[in-house]
């Protein structure tokens, strides 16, 4: 196909996809001759969008928000594709002393202890307000609590030393400078986050479009697609 005269395809995503879909896109755009744009925001943000009805042609979001868009009926029912497990990472400012992370107990000790802490709106941030209230912590932690505006790295408030203890996506963290990386969530308390995408109604089932992007689902899916996965901190779905 001649890039010039076929349409560009265009998609919407959270931040924590944001790098494994670019590397994706560009990668099937280079074999299909097809040009792919996927927008990375907010996941609040890019959910919104999708439900008043701004054109796409694909969507990746956090599992749980593909199911919402698609029983609002913005999203073609059977459409879900899971492409990405993701988990969530730790992170303080580089330079300051490495917390122990290394059970959920040293993790709740940690959490208390520390000068502030932050997480995101995304999937990972409700996992983790739902953990410290089975903790039991909700109410210590709240007004230490520095949640990030949507489409900003928490990593990037770590860094500036606006906050001491970041969880977000490991996705998310590993490109972000000025941070050192502690581990991942101990064991008995992971958090990990299906990354699915789902096809706008828009997209008339058996359409040429809807025949495209069946296509770069079948190939972030694929085992050539695992690499690229890996290298964004991920793993496949």
């Amino acid at each position: 196909m001649n890039t010039e005269t076929t349409p560009t395809l265009r998609g919407i995503s959270s931040m924590a996809t944001r790098q494994v879909l670019s590397e994706l896109g560009e990668a099937f755009g280079q074999r299909a001759g097809c040009a792919v744009a996927i927008e990375s925001v907010g996941g609040v943000d890019a959910a919104k969008r999708v439900a008043a009805g701004e054109t796409f042609d694909l969507v990746v979001l956090g599992s749980d928000a593909i199911d919402k868009l698609i029983a609002a009926g913005h999203l073609r029912a059977g459409s879900r594709v899971d492409i990405v497990r993701s988990s969530v990472a730790i992170a303080v400012r580089a330079g300051a002393p490495v917390p122990n992370i290394g059970s959920d107990d040293a993790l709740r000790r940690t959490v208390l202890t520390a000068r502030n802490i932050s997480y995101s709106t995304g999937p990972s941030g409700v996992a983790l307000a739902a953990l410290f209230e089975r903790w039991g912590i909700a109410d210590a932690v709240r007004e230490r609590t520095v949640q990030a505006p949507p489409g900003v790295p928490v990593g990037t408030l770590v860094a500036r030393g606006e906050v001491e203890l970041g969880f977000q996506q490991l996705s998310e963290l590993i490109h972000v400078e000025g941070i050192t990386l502690v581990g991942g969530m101990p064991p008995g308390v992971e958090i990990t986050t299906i990354f699915s995408a789902g096809v706008p109604v828009g997209v008339a089932a058996g359409s040429p479009r809807d025949a495209q992007v069946r296509a770069l689902l079948n190939f972030m899916t694929s085992p050539e697609a695992e690499a690229a996965k890996r290298r964004q901190g991920m793993e496949p779905a």
